[in-house]
């Protein structure tokens, strides 16, 4: 199965470089710097899971001729998002699938309207990785999920055979029947940890050890809740007190992404997390005093360190 990772940065560096470990063939769509540093040292990724090391491996810069891809990994920020759409266009050829693992829903939209919905599967997935100045991927936590899925549940000919391919590699590849549900659950838990430990430059464990900390962690998940529940998202029962739990009994240093983002003055996805959520929210009629305040820091932030 010949696969085309868009990007190869922390995300598309490490799931990439596990399935070249495999002898998967895996061809990396990147810019010119980033070709002359794969080039250089090849694509490297420390982990606790053991270390990747891969010479040389394939790249093409965008508009590139290559042979037809059967699956394309999207794993580009949101902002770049629309940058990336038209990236991949000529790749796209009539056997090829998207499996896109952007945070949050707007990208679905985004995508099927560029591709079609018969082109693009579910993805997530969970990890913390990060690209150091010389271009190695960190791995900093020891989760490495990557879950993907038919959007119908079903178990067609074309995931069967992504499962195939996926199978054997050094990292927890999972396939899911129900993964637009597993879409929506990660979005309302990234949305309340990336939303509390933005608002309060902090980690999670200070936050939940402070009562109003962790007050406002919970008020964030029950009004994203709100706004998911009301337009139809399908989450599952009793997924709100289970994300609690799980925000109470993740690590102490864990931060989230956007948050690292805001650390290294980059851009970040505040309008595709938050904005999405009140602009929905204002349709509805619902109120969501905490994730307003939540999107008025970011976009604070954009304005003044961007």
């Amino acid at each position: 199965m010949r696969i085309l990772t868009v990007g190869a940065g922390a995300i598309g560096g490490y799931f990439g470089g596990r399935l070249l470990e495999k002898s998967e063939d895996v061809t990396f769509l990147v810019r010119e710097k980033r070709k002359r540093q794969l080039e250089q040292d090849g694509l490297v990724a420390e982990s606790i899971h053991g270390d990747v090391k891969i010479t040389e491996p394939k790249t093409i810069l965008t508009g590139e001729k290559a042979e037809e891809f059967d699956v394309i990994l999207l794993s580009t920020k949101a902002y770049h998002l629309q940058g990336a759409i038209e990236d991949i266009r000529t790749y796209v050829s009539e056997k090829t699938v998207i499996l896109p693992l952007l945070n949050g829903i707007a990208h679905m939209d985004a995508l099927t309207a560029a591709f079609g919905e018969e082109k693009v599967l579910g993805g997530l997935c969970f990890i913390e990785t990060t690209l150091d100045e010389n271009g190695k991927v960190i791995q900093t936590s020891p989760i490495h999920d990557f879950v993907f899925g038919e959007r119908s549940g079903e178990k067609t000919e074309r995931i069967l055979k992504l499962q195939q391919a996926f199978s054997g590699a050094k990292a927890n590849f999972r396939l899911s029947d129900h993964i637009e549900q597993e879409m929506w659950h990660k979005y309302l838990f990234i949305s309340t940890l990336s939303g509390v430990t933005s608002l309060f430059r902090s980690p999670i464990g200070p936050i939940r050890e402070q009562e109003y900390g962790l007050a406002t962690a919970k008020e964030t998940l029950k009004e994203a809740s709100a706004i998911m529940r009301n337009i139809g998202a399908p989450l599952s029962d009793g997924i709100e007190a289970a994300q609690i739990q799980k925000i109470n009994e993740i690590g102490y240093s864990m931060k989230s992404s956007l948050q690292r983002d805001m650390e290294k003055q980059q851009p970040i996805e505040a309008d595709h997390f938050f904005g999405y959520l009140l602009e929905r929210a204002k349709v509805q009629g619902l109120e969501a005093p905490v994730l307003a305040a939540i999107y008025a820091n970011l976009k604070v932030y954009e304005k003044n360190s961007l």
